[in-house]
């Protein structure tokens, strides 16, 4: 409903070439650039009373920087082309996989917009370092998977989760879910077994 924070808006940064990142966040007029036919609403505005979920943040384009800040301090933001400055109150949360203070150290995240971002700072440990969560997160996120892409839902076999468990998982959690994804697609029986795993998994 319209009430409380109704929308969840996510825009993964690393995803957007950096000369849509602006038109993509905030928005663009009719004739702003060559394609604009029509006027469009960026995801702080499709996001306002919700959430916009900012995930691999280090990405934004250091010339975008200053205009998500002023977003941040302000709420306030203009569509490409407009002379009118818009409002959202639009939560943000944000995420990466970068060490940010690192980021900002390259000169690749401005300060201040690092420590606008950064109120409440959350470290998850990648998935190597809790190997005793692995079990749970896939068989939650094969429920998901199977309901996304309207599949059969799977049951782990025993040597499956063993394989899953003891793996590294470099990539963390979007590799699991590639490799569950894959697994679901390709799978030879109901439940998931050693063999319906990749290589390095296995």
């Amino acid at each position: 409903g319209a009430s409380g924070r109704a929308s969840f808006v996510a825009l993964n940064c690393a995803a957007i070439p950096p000369s849509l990142f602006e038109s993509e966040l905030f928005g663009y007029m009719r004739g702003a650039f060559t394609d604009a036919r029509r006027d469009h609403a960026g995801l702080v505005e499709v996001a306002a009373n919700g959430t916009l979920f900012l995930d691999e943040v280090a990405e934004v384009p250091l010339a975008s920087q200053p205009k998500l800040l002023r977003f941040l301090q302000d709420g306030e933001f203009r569509r490409l082309g407009d002379t009118d400055v818009r409002r959202s109150s639009a939560r943000l949360i944000a995420a990466t996989n970068r060490d940010p203070e690192e980021e900002v150290a390259a000169g690749r995240l401005r300060e201040d917009l690092f420590y606008r971002l950064n109120i409440v700072h959350l470290h998850i440990a990648p998935l190597r370092e809790r190997p005793v969560d692995i079990p749970a997160l896939a068989i939650q996120l094969l429920t998901r998977l199977a309901d996304r892409y309207q599949l059969d839902h799977a049951d782990l076999a025993p040597d499956a989760l063993a394989a899953l468990t003891a793996y590294q998982w470099p990539g963390n959690i979007r590799e699991l879910e590639n490799v569950l994804a894959r697994a679901l697609a390709l799978r030879s029986g109901s439940t998931l077994t050693l063999r319906d795993l990749p290589p390095q998994v296995s």
